[in-house]
């Protein structure tokens, strides 16, 4: 069943506010992804050399030069 008056206008009038919040949070959303992607790109790229590795044979570590 739908309502038999329906002012289309009206009703997107009154629900601008409520629509503007969701674009918001979803502008916002894109923001907090990009930065994350971006973020993981650029520290992605560095290789990373341990202090120490572990010898798979006996289980010690062996520093690495």
């Amino acid at each position: 069943m739908s309502a038999p008056n329906t002012n289309v206008e009206k009703q997107k009038d009154q629900h601008k506010p409520a629509l503007v919040g969701i674009r918001g949070a979803m502008l916002f959303g894109a923001v907090l992804m990009l930065g994350l992607v971006t973020w993981l790109a650029y520290n992605g790229q560095e290789p990373r050399t341990p202090d120490t590795r572990i010898d798979g044979r006996t289980g010690q570590e062996v520093p690495t030069e």
